[in-house]
């Protein structure tokens, strides 16, 4: 049944296919690569996230928090780094684990950046309309109540659903929409839009470091892990460390857990190797220039935060807009809410950038749809199918489903992208050692294990339901896969028409 289900893809399979026509302008160099991942990087993490896990996960130590998160990651980019200057093609972690764990571990983790961009897109279409309504609020224009929020919320404590006043997200879906014909006209536009925006939200960043640090109050920092440096929790129950009041882990780990959100998408720039103009130079440049200087903008930014503010008192819904009011500094509001309203806007314009790209390398090996997911649009040369339907399913989700359901599913998806890519360049080494890597990952195996542990730790230490609900997305995929991946493969038809496969 699973006979053909572990062949691996060999390298020379994954460059013939960039003979065809069918494929992706080669536009992008290292600077728009490096834009392309902090526009996905910087977004909800610096302007969202780090309200709430200074405030109740890790208190003045949350720059310890974001260094973890960040080590996890660096390990990790290290690795996509070697994979994507070895195959520069579209598809990210699915065609590494395809080229080194076989078909079935490659729709697993395909499957599950399914889930990680088009969750995180919605997720951040949420916080972005949020955001614009408190922007044009300042402006005495509020939109109504029915046209502002999902139909029903979630309410943790009870542990169910409730109505709201709203029937839509209206801001969330034309935010979606907009992006979507944007993505559709080319990639050129859609990195030079997001070149635009990275700049203006950058410039917010360091305006808030500069400025901010005038503002701190040492005292601030005292005590500086109240919750404790542990938090690890395996599978929801905590092994390590202090429990919080709704029975979740706290402390400087349990902190990086939750503000791992804020490197989510970095790896979004593997997605993009078949459309850099050098890959095998560009693509790691792209990755590790993007991952560092963002990973040093949190450090600064969480440091300004909790000292200018009790980490007991910071805001949780708008906690550097709400921090710089605190101090007097009202006219902070509206630099800092519009930063934020165009940083959120180049993360969802990546991540949905990048979703299309990974359904394309599926349809490609014929584990969906290769005449939809895998069209390239004659004059654009994108995979305008592929997008629209992303659209479609981000802008549903965003307008209709309350955020705190969609993002708790983002993390845990991401890190099981990292440890298998870090898992992958183990095997490669160990099948293809002579292969060429035009970027090598240093200190192998260290570095590929000390990624696969950091991850692992922060996978561990979610909640449970997190579990849960990925086995039931995972569930869902590979009933798709026996039943019609397994079954159109293109492995499985080389095999069974009795050609070779390239090695």
């Amino acid at each position: 049944m699973f006979k053909h289900s572990f062949k691996r893809k060999s390298l020379s399979m994954l460059h013939e296919e960039m003979k065809s026509d069918n494929r992706l302008r080669r536009v992008l160099g290292p600077w728009s690569l490096t834009s392309l991942g902090i526009g996905c990087i910087i977004g909800a993490g610096i302007f969202v996230i780090t309200g709430y896990a200074a405030q109740y996960k890790s208190g003045p130590a949350l720059p310890i928090s974001f260094i973890v998160s960040g080590m996890a990651c660096v390990f990790s980019a290290l690795c996509y780094a070697e994979f994507a200057s070895m195959a520069p093609v579209a598809g990210s972690a699915y065609t590494y684990a395809y080229a080194t764990l076989g078909e079935l571990f490659a729709w697993i983790i395909g499957w599950d950046l399914v889930l990680e961009y088009t969750v995180a897109s919605a997720s951040v279409a949420h916080g972005w309309s949020k955001y614009f309504q408190n922007f044009i609020g300042m402006f005495d224009i509020h939109l109504p109540k029915i046209l502002s929020k999902a139909p029903f919320d979630f309410d943790p404590v009870r542990g169910n659903f409730i109505p709201t006043e709203g029937l839509f997200d209206l801001p969330a879906l034309l935010i979606v929409a907009f992006l979507t014909v944007v993505l559709i006209i080319g990639i050129r536009e859609s990195s030079r839009f997001n070149n635009i925006m990275v700049a203006i939200k950058l410039a917010v960043v360091l305006l808030v470091i500069v400025v901010g640090a005038f503002y701190i109050d040492t005292k601030n920092w005292h005590p500086y892990a109240p919750f404790g440096w542990t938090g690890l929790s395996l599978f929801g129950k905590t092994i390590l460390g202090q429990t919080g009041a709704d029975g979740a882990p706290v402390g400087m780990l349990a902190g990086a857990a939750i503000i791992f959100f804020a490197y989510v998408g970095f790896d979004s720039v593997s997605t993009h190797a078949e459309e850099a103009r050098n890959p095998q130079r560009d693509v790691p440049i792209g990755l590790i220039a993007s991952l560092t200087i963002c990973t040093i903008l949190y450090i600064a930014v969480a440091m300004v935060l909790t000292g200018m503010v009790p980490y007991n008192q910071i805001d949780i819904d708008a906690p550097i807009a709400a921090a710089f009011q605190t101090v007097g500094l009202r006219w902070g509001q509206f630099v800092i809410s519009l930063g934020a309203v165009v940083g959120l806007t180049s993360v969802i314009l990546v991540l949905m950038l990048s979703q299309p790209r990974v359904l394309l390398a599926m349809a490609r090996d014929g584990l969906l749809p290769e005449k939809f997911f895998g069209a390239i649009h004659p004059r654009f040369r994108t995979p305008w199918k592929s997008t629209i339907i992303t659209g479609i399913v981000v802008g549903a989700m965003a307008s209709f489903i309350p955020l705190g359901i969609l993002a708790e599913l983002v993390n845990i998806g991401t890190l099981l992208a990292f440890v298998i890519v870090c898992t992958a360049v183990l095997v490669m080494r160990y099948i293809q050692p002579q292969a060429k890597r035009p970027f090598r990952c240093p200190w192998v195996p260290v570095v590929p294990l000390l990624g696969m542990a950091f991850c692992l730790i922060l996978m561990f230490s979610l909640p449970p339901a997190n579990w849960l609900r990925l086995g039931v997305w995972m569930l869902l995929g590979m009933l798709i896969y026996l039943f019609y991946g397994r079954r159109h493969s293109v492995m499985s038809r080389y095999h069974e028409s009795g050609k070779p496969l390239k090695e």
